[in-house]
């Protein structure tokens, strides 16, 4: 692992990076950032609720009784995964379109957005959440019943526009991220296999996140798992996971793996999921690492932890981005990974996207642990 050779390669080809284009798809959530009040010491000031651990004591206390406790809305976000890692792609200076669930009209949370991507509305209502941020992780809760309008049907309404099929002719990269809380995605994904991707000529790059699929029951995931193959048949895709999504796939797919592997485990593991899923590439994101696995092997690279980061949610879409520009520059795969670790990490210790110039900073001195 060489993290200052990738900082020198980034920054001779920094001025490719704008002719780039790539298309996200299809989650656009108001995401509200949430404290948690400990104790509040005054008007200003308060301590909060630092550890995921002390949030479920406090809970488990309140069972029998009525609780109240204070929160604090630190920020008031777009979100959703399509429009976090467009966020993190745009940039890097990447040319961005994303089709999502951002409301009609526009919701105003994602005016600043709409000025650094070309964004398109699909959907009524965006989704909305509540995202607890905790040192140690984060808790979020989403209402997101009206979602299910997103259907086959209303998706070729939204085609015969043809926006979407005229981005994807010109993408290097398309990403589908949020499959879990869209209950009609796999069926979608399917309709635009064969009514978009087999008019493909030139078999884009094809990111798959599937956002954390445990609320979902087994017969969706295994039906969803079974039309990887038709979107990898007309795009090189690469399905994205943490550890906790790459360990409910293992068990789904009665694979024996560790519940928090080392790097050496976690490739392994990548290895396996790849194999049976029939696709090109499976990338695993810890907190610590990232590894992935694809047909001529696996690779692996620490990532630069950051002990109290000033904003974890959104840090897995950024690491996303950051993958998905080792992609379109067709980086060797270790710095692939070492980009998205890099981008990700750049991300936590500020709170907002950062730019070309500061992952090659954060490149050329990696914090290692």
């Amino acid at each position: 692992m060489n993290p200052q050779a990738l900082a020198g390669t980034l920054t001779a080809r920094s001025g490719e990076i704008p002719k780039h284009r790539v298309v996200t798809g299809f989650d656009g959530f108001v995401d509200e950032m949430i404290s948690l009040v400990a104790e509040r010491k005054s008007l200003e000031r308060f301590a909060r609720v630092e550890h995921i651990d002390q949030f479920g004591d406090l809970v488990k206390a309140a069972a029998g009784h009525s609780s109240l406790r204070e929160i604090v809305v630190t920020q008031t976000d777009p979100g959703g995964c399509a429009v976090n890692m467009g966020d993190g792609l745009a940039t890097l200076g990447v040319a961005v379109t994303t089709f999502a669930t951002v409301g009609q009209p526009v919701h105003a949370a994602f005016d600043a957005y709409s000025r650094i991507a070309t964004l398109h509305s699909w959907g009524r209502e965006p989704g909305r959440t509540l995202a607890f941020e905790f040192a140690d992780g984060k808790l979020m809760f989403s209402s997101v019943s009206h979602l299910a309008e997103f259907t086959p049907d209303y998706v070729k309404q939204r085609l015969a526009e043809q926006d979407f099929e005229k981005s994807c002719r010109a993408a290097d990269l398309i990403a589908f991220v949020d499959w879990t809380l869209y209950p009609h995605m796999t069926a979608c994904w399917q309709l635009l296999a064969e009514q978009v991707f087999a008019k493909l000529e030139h078999r884009p790059f094809l990111f798959l996140d599937l956002v954390d699929p445990s609320s979902r029951s087994r017969a969706d995931i295994e039906a969803m798992l079974e039309g990887l193959p038709l979107l990898n048949r007309h795009c090189r895709t690469t399905l994205g996971l943490n550890q906790n999504e790459a360990n409910i796939l293992s068990d789904i797919l009665s694979q024996p793996h560790e519940k928090r592997p080392e790097m050496d485990g976690a490739a392994g593991q990548a290895k396996a999921l790849q194999g049976a899923l029939g696709i090109d590439e499976v990338v695993i994101h810890a907190t610590r690492f990232a590894v992935l696995a694809n047909e001529d092997g696996t690779a692996q690279a620490p990532g630069p932890y950051c002990e109290k980061p000033v904003k974890s949610t959104g840090a897995g879409d950024r690491f996303n981005a950051g993958y998905a520009l080792g992609l379109v520059l067709h980086l060797p795969p270790e710095d692939r990974l070492l980009l998205g670790n890099a981008t990700s990490g750049a991300y936590v210790r500020s709170g907002t996207s950062p730019s070309i110039s500061e992952v090659i900073q954060l490149l050329q001195n990696y914090p290692q642990r």
